[in-house]
């Protein structure tokens, strides 16, 4: 099944705390994990983390700010983020595909301002101030269980099925077949569901399976490893893995 390893945080600051906790397993079909990032005391300087292509929607919520909450996705390019001294951040991460954007907005990108959607993600922000990551995850769950009685979050039979079978996974054709659609059929569902073209989907999936083991399971040979990761990065994998813990 599709595992992302989609943030990478500086190796050299310890006093950043980052969870990552399984959902129950009735919210496995579009919930991959809650998420929980934050600094124990103020750092010394602004924090670095990156946040690699992982075709998952986030949503996102600003504990420091409650009114600072969104929903977004990553493109096929990583985003380098500043995210100061002081910081927590509770966030969702949403299997691909299973997000329905014409009933709820994404957007593209670090969420910065105030939230104005129609979603009650202030609400949800504000109920869970003070709580423990462990306390909170039952008001995550509910959260989640609303979208899905509401159908802003459905399970995608199309991308379920390729993530099944994507080690045998090596071109748009292999993906077409594995889903069992036509290569056109393929663009339109993928376009609509996920906001990716079946070629950068696909160029994200290897991605993430080259941080899950061998480079050469997912690319040519290494030279190709090193230019993809390197464009879809900004960095080589060898100064990645120096700079950041994935």
């Amino acid at each position: 099944m599709y595992d992302p390893k989609g943030n990478g945080k500086e190796r050299t600051v310890d006093t950043v705390q980052f969870l990552e906790v399984e959902p129950p397993l009735h919210l496995r079909s579009v919930v991959h994990r809650f998420l929980d990032l934050k600094t124990q005391v103020p750092l010394e300087e602004d924090y670095r983390f990156h946040a690699l292509p992982d075709a998952c929607t986030y949503v996102i919520l600003d504990q420091l700010n409650p009114k600072v909450a969104g929903v977004t996705r990553l493109r096929a390019s990583s985003k380098e983020l500043n995210l100061g001294r002081s910081f927590h951040f509770i966030n969702i991460r949403f299997l691909p595909g299973v997000w329905q954007r014409d009933r709820a907005q994404v957007s593209h990108g670090l969420v910065e301002e105030a939230y104005s959607g129609d979603l009650p993600l202030i609400a949800l922000n504000q109920s869970l101030l003070g709580q423990d990551f462990a306390a909170l995850q039952s008001t995550l769950i509910h959260f989640v269980e609303d979208l899905l009685s509401r159908e802003i979050v459905i399970a995608n039979p199309v991308t379920q099925k390729i993530f099944r079978q994507m080690d045998e996974i090596h071109s748009v054709a292999d993906m077409a077949a594995a889903a069992g659609l036509s290569p056109r059929q393929l663009q339109r569902v993928l376009k609509n569901t996920t906001g990716f073209a079946p070629h950068d989907f696909l160029k994200v999936l290897r991605l993430q399976q080259s941080l899950l083991g061998e480079p050469s399971l997912s690319y040519a040979d290494q030279s190709h490893f090193i230019h993809s990761f390197r464009k879809a990065t900004g960095y080589t994998p060898a100064r990645y893995s120096k700079k950041f813990d994935v």
